[in-house]
């Protein structure tokens, strides 16, 4: 299978090299396209891209449902601060065989050969007091459902940065495909004005085959682009939850240098902001709810209890009056499991460690939130001067580029010398196209690390 996938790439490139030589490399670009199949196009932002995948993302929607789940434990919770309360209806048919019942020597006792009776109850308890444990239980839920939301949040800047990076990468692809269209273009223009050159017995036919050559190179380059375009578009089509035969056109970026601050400012912001840290702060604060529900434990409980009963041995369904009794209690209830005084000893010491350990787990997390601003700071500044150190070499290299070409066109310089210089300038427009968006992902890195909302 491989020798014949080989065979076939070979036997494709052939045919593209022939149709380069024999008409030129724009015919290949301009027929290429008609291999790809109908695709829908679509303009979008990069803040629309966050807006679409955000309302289409599968990960947004098992989060929220986990928070409807933590928020169902809660009101369970709460449910168990109301009274419990049951109701039973019971009915009995006995048979009596043997209804006659001899004791000494006096009369039998008889009794009937059949009896119905009917027993109602009703019982309502309420728990008045067991060391607060209720409402322990009550507010270490209420945090479980905060971190649950805050899982939200976090999955949602997950989500988001996720996107961001699809589409920046598309930016890219489609940036540097435009530049080699551009090349293309004034390689072309070139190639005209060398076969001219050619002509008039100013170059040689050499010259003119290097630029067939360098043509050639860069319409590889185009199609390896091409290539990467597609299946970046694919994947931040499914993304977005578009169809997957979406043609994803991007827009410029509004890149903006002065938009950062200073370092310590993004370390405040992380302190106060960052979801992990919030999260491991109520994650302490169970710990110390579930110290204060074990010492609880120590302690005695109090309930009180209404009950209601329904007696009727008559057999009658609706029973005659005095054959049925209605009893009706009223008490309160003291307990206290004294074994609790020595054995919740151990249980209270693995709960303080379990909170010293959370308390560590946040003093780590810390330092590597620091590190991680740090390094997305360092990137995002290295991002910036790259910008401007790129924009100085476009500068240089389009003089250089206009001074080769009047050299070149007044026989000075040599085809190699033109085919450099524009070398030069077009993959340093390409570079810096990467850089911007090297620099938009830096900064968005920034702000997750700090904890702010990637929005501008």
């Amino acid at each position: 299978m491989k020798k014949i996938n080989h065979t076939i790439n070979h036997i494709i490139f052939k045919y593209m090299v022939r149709m380069i030589s024999k008409y030129g490399i724009m015919s290949l670009l301009v027929t290429a396209p008609l291999i790809n199949y109908a695709q829908e196009k679509k303009v979008l932002s990069l803040d629309e891209a966050i807006q679409l995948g955000l309302a289409n993302s599968k990960t947004l929607q098992l989060s929220k449902a986990k928070v409807e789940e933590a928020v169902s434990v809660y009101h369970q919770t709460l449910d168990k601060a109301l009274p419990s309360a049951k109701a039973s209806a019971i009915y009995n048919h006995a048979e009596i065989p043997n209804n006659t019942l001899q004791l000494g020597g006096g009369n039998p006792i008889r009794l009937p050969s059949s009896a119905d009776a009917y027993l109602g109850t009703l019982s309502v308890n309420e728990l008045i007091f067991a060391g607060n444990k209720l409402k322990y239980a009550k507010e270490s839920t209420d945090l479980l459902k905060k971190i649950a939301e805050l899982d939200v949040d976090n999955n949602k800047e997950e989500v988001t940065l996720s996107i961001i990076n699809s589409y920046l990468n598309l930016y890219k692809l489609a940036a540097s495909k435009k530049v080699v269209q551009q090349n293309l273009d004034a390689l072309d223009k070139q190639y005209q004005q060398t076969k001219r050159f050619f002509d008039q017995g100013l170059v040689t036919k050499n010259d003119v085959l290097r630029l067939q050559l360098q043509k050639s190179n860069i319409a590889l380059t185009g199609l390896d682009i091409d290539k990467n375009l597609h299946i970046v578009n694919y994947n931040l089509a499914i993304l977005l939850g578009l169809p997957e035969a979406t043609e994803i056109e991007t827009t410029d970026l509004n890149l903006n240098p002065n938009q950062a601050t200073s370092f310590a400012t993004f370390i405040d912001s992380a302190m106060n902001n960052r979801v992990e840290l919030k999260q491991l702060d109520y994650r302490s604060q169970i710990a110390d709810k579930n110290i204060l529900s074990l010492k609880a434990d120590k302690l005695p409980t109090l309930g009180a209890g209404f009950g209601a009963y329904y007696v009727n041995p008559s057999g009658s369904f609706i029973p005659s009056q005095n054959q049925f009794i209605t009893p009706v209690t009223l008490g309160l209830t003291l307990s206290w499991n004294i074994g609790n005084l020595w054995t919740s000893k151990n249980k209270v010491a693995e709960a303080t460690i379990q909170k010293r350990e959370t308390d560590i787990s946040k003093s780590i997390l810390l330092d590597q939130v620091k590190l991680e601003i740090n390094r997305n700071f360092q990137n995002y500044q290295q991002a910036l001067d790259k910008i401007e150190v790129l924009n100085t070499a476009i500068e240089q290299a389009q003089e250089n580029d206009d001074i080769v070409q009047s050299k070149y066109n007044n026989n000075i310089a040599s085809v190699t010398d033109r085919i450099d210089a524009d070398t030069q300038l077009y993959q340093a427009k390409i570079n810096l196209e990467i850089a911007k968006a090297d620099a938009e992902l830096a900064y968005y890195n920034l702000l997750k690390s700090s904890g702010q909302k990637l929005t501008r």
